[in-house]
This record gives structure tokens, C-alpha cells and sequence, in this order.
């Protein structure tokens, strides 16, 4: 394929192209909420924002490539123990879980990761079409790109986390996740968590399905993958009531040591972004929420920026 035609396909993904991250100027406004707390261990998620309103139904994450990225010539993604009293490489350590390949086809292959241990019980089952496999810890979603498959989204069914970032850019082979976000009623066990009985997946739709254990389901669809961001479109077919519908988990240490290191919020009918440290956000009630990096970082270079905004009262594809 000509190099051209190669990276128009890679932009014109699921039919959409790229264009710049800015406000909606539309979507119901829903509380923003930060419980971060100070910590030393860059290999703790300290960071927690959550999401909350009893209307919301319909809603859009997004993971972007930080602006940074076009200069990065140099990832760094190893495990920084540094200041860590409690938890080390060591104690950390898992053995090799058992891998196994459950939906495989032309653009995607789907991988199903069983640990000998997890840290919590878990009897969710997954589904990939018509296939239900038990005890699956870890699901990795891989697009293919002619000889390779970049991994562009994770998802822990035992806890409800998830991890997703946009197809790597021509000058990387491979960039890292960063921030964890939660979909679903968000609960505490230990750490926030998302309590679910089934997580399903169409490769032909490119939608997850997620039996919610408190009641009621949740769509989660691919909705664009490019070179710059990944796009998941969320409906609730019931809103959440008395609990965070979504929620955020990240790291942060110093600024250049994080995951995540600022936060920008788009108040309701406010003309202009309030941006501000991670770590010393009060707070707001808001129609977009950016949290990502300005500058590099030594833990997680490459991960994405998250956005999450078009916040709707009705289930169903956003705009």
C-alpha cells in the first residue's frame, strides 16, 4: 500500500478524521469532583476525579496524544519504585499470566490475560460474539496495522478499569498508557471500582456491553481511532443515582513525575476554561473536563491526555 494511502487510512478510521480537542458549548453541565491525595510512589494512583449527576446517560471519553508528542524522541515507561516504603518491584511482581486469543480477524485481534491471583474475587464473565469465556482478567483490544498490532485499549473486568490511547504516530512504534477511568456506578472496595457481571464485545459494531452489577447495562463504542485520538461514545440505558457515573484515576508526584499534572474544566455557559494544578482542584460543575500533562514527564512519557465531556440526559450517539 502507498504510504499515503497507509496513513489515510490510519487517520480515516471508523470513518472520522482528527480535529482539534476545544469545548462542546453543549451538554448538560455534571459535578466534578476531586478526592487526589499527596503521595511519594510514583506506582500508587492517587489521583481520583470523579464525574456525578442523576441525569446523565450519554457521555464521550477521549484519549489524545499529549502536544508534546511530535517532538518526543525519547519514551520512558519503566516502573519507578522511588520512595515506595511499602510496595516494591518485588512485592509487585506477578507470574507470566496465561494468554489466549479470543476473537481474531483482518483489522483486530482480541486478547484474553488469566493471573494466577487477583486482587480481588471475580466471577464476571466475557463474551466476544457468540464465545463466553470465564476468568479473564485482563482484556486487550489490538488494532492491526500491516505486520504489527498496536494495543489501544485494556480493560480489567474484575475491577471495572479501563485504559485506551490513540494508534501511535509514524516517528513511534509504540507510545504507553497512563490515566485508568471507571464506567458504570463507581463504588468503593479498597479503591474506587466499578462492580460488573458480564463485559461483552461485538468486533463488527466495535461495542463493549457491560452488565452493570447494580442493575442496568452500559454501551461503550469505538467510535473513532486515528494517529491523534481514540473516541468512546458511553450510554447508560438508566442514569446513575447517588454514585460517580465515571470516574478518573491517575498519578501524580511532581509535575515532572505524573501521569496526569493539570486539569482544564469548562463551567456551564462560562466563556472561557479554568485550568489549574491537579492536586488543588476544588472542584466545579462542568460541560468538559481536560486532564493531562503540559510538559514532559519522566513516568509515562507518551501517555494520552483524557478528555471527557457531551454529557446528555438521553442514551444514544453524540454529535
Amino acid at each position: 500500500m502507498p504510504h499515503f494511502l497507509s496513513r489515510l487510512f490510519a487517520l480515516g478510521f471508523l470513518g472520522l478524521a482528527s480535529t482539534a480537542t476545544a469545548a462542546t458549548l453543549d451538554g448538560l453541565a455534571v459535578d466534578v469532583t476531586n478526592t487526589s491525595e499527596p503521595v511519594l510512589c510514583a506506582e500508587k494512583d492517587n489521583v481520583a476525579i470523579n464525574f456525578a449527576s442523576p441525569e446523565v446517560k450519554h457521555f464521550q471519553i477521549e484519549a489524545v496524544h499529549p502536544a508534546y508528542l511530535g517532538s518526543l524522541r525519547q519514551d520512558r515507561w519503566e516502573p519507578d519504585w522511588t520512595a515506595c516504603e511499602d510496595i516494591s518491584a518485588e512485592t509487585s511482581a506477578k507470574p507470566h499470566p496465561t494468554m489466549s486469543t479470543l476473537y481474531e480477524d483482518g483489522e483486530l485481534r482480541i486478547m484474553g490475560l488469566s493471573f494466577t491471583e487477583f486482587w480481588r474475587p471475580s466471577d464476571v464473565t466475557v463474551t466476544i460474539g457468540d464465545k463466553v469465556t470465564p476468568k479473564i482478567h485482563l482484556l486487550q483490544l489490538l488494532k492491526k496495522r500491516g505486520d504489527k498490532a498496536a494495543e489501544v485499549l485494556v480493560i480489567y473486568p474484575g475491577d471495572g478499569y479501563w485504559r485506551i490511547k490513540p494508534l501511535p504516530p509514524e516517528h513511534l512504534d509504540w507510545t504507553s498508557y497512563g490515566s485508568s477511568f471507571l464506567v458504570g456506578p463507581v463504588e468503593f472496595d479498597q479503591r474506587p471500582v466499578v462492580n460488573l457481571k458480564d463485559v461483552a464485545f461485538d468486533p463488527k459494531s466495535m461495542t463493549f456491553t457491560l452488565t452493570l452489577a447494580k442493575g442496568g447495562k452500559a454501551s461503550v463504542v469505538v467510535k473513532a481511532l486515528n494517529e491523534e485520538r481514540m473516541t468512546l461514545d458511553v450510554s447508560l440505558d438508566q442514569a446513575v443515582s447517588g454514585l460517580p457515573f465515571a470516574g478518573l484515576r491517575s498519578m501524580y508526584v511532581t509535575e515532572f513525575n505524573a501521569d496526569v499534572a493539570r486539569i482544564a474544566v469548562r463551567e456551564e455557559k462560562a466563556r472561557s476554561w479554568r485550568e489549574e494544578p491537579i492536586m488543588t482542584f476544588q472542584g466545579g460543575k462542568a460541560t468538559d473536563a481536560w486532564m493531562g500533562r503540559l510538559v514532559p514527564s519522566r513516568h509515562n512519557t507518551s501517555a494520552p491526555d483524557m478528555m471527557f465531556n457531551r454529557f446528555r440526559a438521553q442514551p444514544g450517539a453524540s454529535r
